[in-house]
């Protein structure tokens, strides 16, 4: 034999091997169970063409939504959980007299009858607002939801005191966020656990740190750092060290240069103790979950970890279908 033919045996036998090292099919099935977060509890999506440009997305949400569900309000979360959500990914913005408050923007004006930014507002102007008031589906001729938020504005603790044993992913906009959320907790009488994760820029997750080492922090960066080097070296089998206790962000169909996608990728994941979040758009500087039903069918069928939903009125009913 030939030592041409020699090598060609050698680098066929080694690209089996490779193969069969990162084959999907015979992965075993990935442990844990899938753990559906609902963006916002139960909310209003926006129509993207007709907001693109505006000052106010919540005067162009979509005319099609079918239900009266307001994004961040107590109700709106139990409805979630009645279509199938595990827990909740929420913003935390911090009242004039300190409070952890549950909502999106950081002023007032957009989605309520309330004016000014929230950091300057106390807890008791916060609980007067109608956090439906700017919600219209015609550009701001009509507006369905008015009065049907009044006093809806939920507090950090009121959330957690109502969902004890549900994970929450709470994006803190600000340092002292993480002071007033974690005085939340323990006004809820709720200890921070793993089932906790914390977003949000490095100086208030820095800030979180300094208060508390309980829950999980959702460093992006650290995340993006694990997947460049799992791209460079997972085709060897190995998990790189920096993806150690990491939370790695990817989109439903994953890509094909993630080696092992998707049950190989998954359970090596879970063997180094990496945390998967599988969002719509990982690209996007806000965390934005799947809005389309038919975005389940880009999911794996065994994924086992958090998926986020934007609109679980549709996406979480038909998940549980």
């Amino acid at each position: 034999m030939t030592r041409g033919k020699i090598v060609l045996i050698l680098f066929a036998l080694a690209c089996v091997a490779l193969t069969l090292l990162n084959a999907s099919l015979i992965a075993p099935e990935p442990p844990g169970q899938l753990v559906i977060i609902a963006h916002r509890g139960t909310a209003q999506l926006v129509d993207p063409a007709a907001a693109a440009g505006q000052a106010c997305p919540a005067r162009h949400i979509r005319a099609d939504s079918g239900h009266t569900y307001i994004e961040n309000t107590i109700f709106s979360m139990r409805g979630a959980l009645a279509y199938g959500a595990s827990g909740f990914a929420l913003d935390v913005q911090v009242s004039g007299d300190g409070q952890a408050m549950i909502f999106r923007d950081s002023a007032l004006d957009c989605r309520t009858d309330g004016s000014g930014r929230l950091v300057e507002r106390p807890l008791a102007y916060l609980k007067r607002l109608d956090v439906g008031f700017g919600y219209s589906a015609d550009g701001g001729r009509t507006f369905p939801l008015r009065g049907q938020g009044v006093g809806a504005m939920p507090t950090a603790a009121e959330v957690i005191s109502a969902f004890p044993r549900a994970p929450f992913l709470f994006t803190l906009h600000r340092p002292a966020a993480a002071d007033s959320l974690v005085a939340a907790f323990r006004a809820a009488r709720v200890p921070i656990s793993d089932r906790h994760g914390f977003a949000g820029p490095p100086e208030a997750l820095a800030r979180l740190r300094a208060l508390t080492p309980a829950g999980w922090v959702l460093d992006r960066q650290a995340g993006k750092a694990c997947l460049a080097a799992y791209r460079r070296f997972g085709w060897s089998g190995i998990v790189p060290p920096s993806c150690r206790g990491a939370t790695v962000i990817f989109p439903p169909r994953g890509g094909w240069t993630l080696w092992g996608w998707p049950y190989r990728f998954l359970d090596r994941m879970a063997g180094a103790r990496v945390r998967t979040l599988m969002v719509a758009d990982p690209a996007a500087d806000a965390l934005s979950g799947l809005d389309r039903p038919d975005q389940l069918g880009e999911v794996p069928l065994h994924y086992r970890g958090l998926l986020l939903i934007d609109d679980m009125f549709d996406v979480g009913r038909s998940l549980g279908q």
